[in-house]
């Protein structure tokens, strides 16, 4: 396969358009899970599927993580999005349904987390297909946003995407406001809402026998995550959390998350929202700025 090096921009959105938040807030929070459960250990690497103390990593999710998180986002009174694959909701279906018994919404993360190939086309929107069958087969539920397993994407995913009814994607690092990706013919692209990858919490907080590395602890990430939290809403933008609770679902960082929410909640000018709500109110003001620049240029033209 060729690649094509040319110098250009290497995603054809357009520049994010500016935000007003509503209710008068400065920025937005969106605490966004991923439920890998076992697939984060498997979907990329099958031979794992006998570890049992390596895929026991993700099985934390399950035993213990996604209820201690349901409780604290209960304690908070918060919403979130859980980005779950179809297998852990199918491996899991009791735990998942608490996600949903708790108001929370559901977005897709792929079927077994397999990294997005644009060499492997059919196996990719097979990924796509299967994670909507199994959510629906599950939970009862067809998401509308998506988060790319391993954070991949590329132009055709994006159209299978838009395609399949998906209206907004939460994988991209290029901004701190949502926009709307380049659409491919008539088709209208998805709104992205892009991530921060200093809110990874794996980042921090993970690490394996087969791919050993530092564990941060709590002031080191703390501080990290208020820092950049103040000076995203100071630029007015949408500080995007990337969490699992096989991470965050841990007593010491369940602690860490919970200190950094209560800073967060207690600003009175944050909208803290899940991603289908900043979607809808992104697409809401794209709306009423259609409207009126088709005022506009109906004014300028006047009579004939």
């Amino acid at each position: 396969m060729s690649y094509d090096l040319s110098p250009r921009p290497l995603n054809p959105a357009p520049k994010a358009p500016p935000m007003i938040w509503p209710n008068g807030a400065r920025s937005a929070l969106f605490i966004g899970f991923d439920v890998d459960a076992e697939t984060a250990w498997i979907g990329n690497n099958p031979s794992n599927v006998d570890r049992m103390v390596t895929t026991s990593h993700g099985g934390y999710d399950a035993r213990v993580g996604i209820a201690k998180i349901l409780q604290l986002m209960d304690e908070l009174s918060l919403k979130a999005t859980f980005f779950t694959p179809g297998w852990t909701a199918l491996a899991h279906q009791a735990a998942c349904e608490d996600i949903l018994k708790g108001g929370h919404e559901i977005g897709h993360h792929g079927y077994l987390h397999k990294m997005p190939d644009r060499e492997r086309l059919d196996e990719t929107f097979e990924e796509i297909d299967r994670g909507f069958d199994a959510l629906k087969t599950a939970l009862g539920v067809r998401p509308v946003g998506y988060r790319a397993p391993s954070g991949e994407n590329f132009p055709e995913l994006l159209a299978y995407l838009a395609k399949s009814g998906v209206r907004y994607s939460s994988s991209f690092r290029d901004d701190i406001l949502p926009y709307r990706h380049a659409g491919q013919g008539d088709q209208e692209g998805l709104v992205e809402i892009p991530v921060n990858f200093a809110f990874d919490d794996w980042n921090f907080g993970m690490s394996s026998r087969t791919s050993p590395r530092p564990i941060f602890g709590r002031d080191a990430v703390l501080s990290l995550w208020i820092d950049e939290f103040e000076a995203t809403h100071a630029w007015g933008g949408v500080t995007t959390m990337v969490l699992h609770p096989q991470v965050s679902g841990r007593p010491m960082r369940w602690h860490l998350l919970r200190d950094f929410l209560l800073h967060a909640r207690q600003k009175s000018d944050v909208w803290i929202a899940t991603g289908r709500e900043i979607a809808d109110h992104f697409e809401t003001l794209e709306e009423r700025h259609r409207r009126s620049t088709m005022a506009t240029v109906g004014r300028t033209a006047g009579p004939e």
